[in-house]
């Protein structure tokens, strides 16, 4: 009988499938990245034992709660913290606090809450920014200060979020419709990176017409990767997918195994793909992909179920949240093996989700999505990020 892993693998079909085959096979008959990443050591020091919180951190690090599914986060909010936290950011406010965002993979009623950090670091209010939605995964945050809530179901779409809840989130459709996981801001490009969780699923990009911030204005195009890596984009006849599903449309696209997280850092999109256990880095500028993480390339695989990410902006570090897998945040440094920045023990059949660093980069967020009773638990670690 075929493993859940295997069987994900054969998902791969058709052109796409043939083009991230070869492109894998040359990357691994050069030793490059794969044999850089299994010798070299990593910035991060060894684990300790679990603290009070089940938290396994490095010397200089600790952790606390801040929020738990259904309990009030702070003594004066009405909110009651959010089932099944999954994707996250950080925005900075005006008095040098900063507000963390997180999605509620749930139907119905998922939606977004947020926590209100004063600037000691104290929560000093809870509340929820979008209602109404179903399944909302990853997203993104973007330049100009908003959340992008992806639903992850096959007529999801991306809702534009107000942190602070002033203003009412809007759907922005002309980002596609389809089974959407995460989206990236590329505000160089002018375009907004989507990850779509499908065996089969595609990478897109919406590109604007005019201003990045205009996301009602422009063309939704999918990617085509050559055996080289190279990257060429192609306009998607139907983003709302009235008749055949966005993946289905563009023949030439290539066909990634169940996109996941996605973030832009310094003129690279880095994206994962829990199918085959992947993180790729994508030069925008040069429309060229390569894989910075491949567990094939392990006998003992650091990394497994790959899921969200952000990016240590200090140090270059891209760190991958496991769904299941070890419930490990692992980094993948620019030069070196991968190594664990925190594992949560007796979690075993919940995910890591949403992690964001605060304005600082010393703190970093992120949720347990099904702790160990079913209730979501969301942490803050703090600590020397900068290495």
């Amino acid at each position: 009988m075929k493993t859940r892993r295997e069987i994900l693998r054969l998902g791969l079909v058709g052109t796409g499938a043939l083009i991230v085959g070869n492109t894998l096979s040359g990357c691994r008959a050069s030793g490059g990245r794969g044999a850089a990443l299994a010798d070299a050591m990593g910035r991060y020091g060894k684990l300790g034992p679990p603290d009070a919180n089940g938290l396994r951190l490095a010397p200089g690090f600790t952790g606390r709660v801040v929020a738990i599914t259904g309990a009030r986060p702070a003594v004066d909010s009405k909110y009651l913290w959010h089932a099944a936290p999954d994707g996250g950011a950080v925005f900075g406010t005006p008095d040098g606090g900063w507000i963390y965002v997180s999605n509620s993979e749930v139907s119905p009623n998922g939606g977004v809450g947020a926590l209100r950090f004063a600037p000691d670091g104290r929560v000093v209010d809870a509340y929820r920014i979008l209602s109404g939605t179903h399944l909302n995964c990853a997203g993104g945050p973007t330049p100009w200060g908003t959340w992008l809530s992806c639903e992850e179901h096959d007529r999801g779409r991306v809702h534009e979020c107000d942190p602070t809840g002033a203003r009412p989130a809007v759907v922005r459709p002309a980002l596609g419709v389809f089974r959407h996981e995460a989206a990236a801001v590329d505000p160089v490009g002018r375009c907004v990176f989507l990850t779509e969780d499908q065996p089969d699923g595609r990478l897109y990009r919406f590109v604007a017409a005019g201003p990045v911030e205009d996301l009602d204005h422009g063309h939704l195009e999918a990617a085509e990767v050559s055996a080289s890596g190279d990257v060429r984009w192609h306009k998607v006849p139907d983003p709302t997918a009235s008749a055949l599903a966005t993946r289905h449309q563009v023949a030439r696209s290539t066909a990634f195994n169940g996109g996941e997280g996605a973030w832009y850092h310094a003129g690279v999109l880095y994206f994962t793909t829990k199918g085959d256990d992947r993180v790729w880095a994508l030069e925008t500028a040069r429309n060229v992909v390569r894989l910075i993480y491949d567990d094939d390339s392990f006998e003992a695989p650091p990394l497994r179920g790959v899921d969200n990410v952000t990016v240590n902006a200090r140090t270059g570090d891209v760190l991958v949240a496991e769904d299941l897998g070890s419930m490990q945040l692992v980094a993948v440094p620019p030069d070196g093996r991968p190594r664990p920045v925190v594992k949560i023990v007796g979690h075993d059949t919940s995910e890591i989700a949403g992690p964001a660093f605060d304005p600082s980069g010393t703190r970093l967020y992120f949720s347990s999505q099904r702790g160990s009773d079913g209730r979501g638990v969301t942490y803050e670690v703090s600590g020397p990020f900068g290495g």
